[in-house]
């Protein structure tokens, strides 16, 4: 749809046509089956509206119609997506470590050991009061994840915490639309964020360095999570946004902000941002390459704008935090700026 509408049957390319930017575009796809010696003329006539989303069809087998209807954006987030039947592989040690895996994931003992190795690691590491904050802010990020989903109707299987990894939110449904993505993807730091606003407003009450150690803590786990490298959330949000444009100008301006991103980041000191601004730039110019393979249901021109601001907004929010107590000249406090300048 990026581009062009292309017609699949028996995902094999039957018919090509190029996409309208008008509000309401008919576009009419014409094809030929084989039926022993017999040549069937087949005809589809669509009508797309991208907002509010709207796609009218009618299929036409002869000049008979033969089917019609009309798709609106809660269809597609409630479709089933194509799942090719998975490929029978012979035994092999790894496919046997997978099914144990995959048979442990499902039980809930698993979700306890993984927690528990996870505060091990990180009090062998560093400290358990430490351990125990990472934890706390790890499970609110992915608790944000996991409400998106389930604000989609997707099932969840929880929270799983992986030792030096960080967290997981899992989920048994697969998403349809660039939308489901870009919220599911941005909603872990947005709570993030909420989470260290609520920890500062603790420390303006309490005056408690300790709680505003945590909230700087926290603002520069998100950030990093913002970073637009997949399969960070930043790099989930950034490819939504760049993979729903419908022209090369659109991508262009994409790298053109990055790279903008990356100078700004030079300039301040920022050079760990800079670098991971880079490694995201190339990417997103390997997934761009394989963008019209994707099922999902791109972004309008208003939801582009609306998550390009959302995202811009968190980032700077989270920047402020950091930046904002790293002025004070406080030492554990500008521990995150630190990080970001080398």
């Amino acid at each position: 749809m990026a581009g062009w509408q292309q017609l699949y049957w028996d995902n094999t390319l039957v018919s090509q046509c190029d996409a309208q930017t008008d509000q309401q575009s008919m576009i009419i796809h014409r094809f030929q089956l084989a039926k022993g010696e017999q040549t069937i003329e087949c005809r589809l006539e669509s009508d797309l509206t991208w907002q509010p989303f709207s796609f009218q069809y009618r299929v036409l087998v002869d000049d008979a119609m033969v089917c019609d209807g009309t798709r609106c954006e809660k269809d597609i987030e409630n479709q089933v997506p194509y799942t090719p039947p998975p490929v029978e592989r012979k035994f092999s040690v790894i496919g046997l470590v997978s099914l144990g895996m995959k048979a442990l994931k499902s039980a809930k003992v698993i979700k306890v050991l993984m927690a528990s190795a996870s505060l091990a690691a990180y009090s062998w590491l560093f400290s358990y009061q430490f351990a125990l904050v990472l934890i706390a802010c790890l499970v609110f990020h992915e608790l944000g994840h996991v409400r998106a989903m389930k604000y989609f109707g997707m099932k969840t299987k929880g929270i799983y915490l992986v030792p030096f990894l960080g967290g997981l939110a899992l989920s048994d449904e697969k998403i349809n639309t660039r939308w489901q993505d870009v919220v599911i993807s941005i909603m872990g730091p947005c709570f993030g964020f909420i989470l260290s606003l609520l920890l500062l407003v603790v420390y303006w009450v309490t005056e408690s360095q300790f709680w505003a150690a945590i909230a700087v803590f926290n603002a520069f786990l998100n950030l990093f999570n913002l970073l637009p490298v997949l399969p960070l959330d930043g790099g989930h949000v950034l490819k939504s946004i760049s993979f729903s444009m419908n022209s090369r100008l659109g991508m262009l301006l994409c790298i053109v902000t990055i790279v903008s991103g990356v100078v700004v980041s030079y300039t301040l000191g920022l050079t760990l941002l800079g670098f991971l601004l880079i490694m995201g730039t190339l990417d997103l110019i390997f997934e761009w390459k394989y963008r019209h393979q994707s099922h999902l249901l791109p972004l309008d021109r208003y939801g582009q704008l609306v998550s390009s601001v959302w995202y811009i907004g968190l980032l700077i929010g989270l920047i402020s935090i950091i930046a904002g107590f790293a002025s004070t000249g406080d030492t554990l406090l500008s521990i995150p700026l630190l990080i970001l300048g080398t």
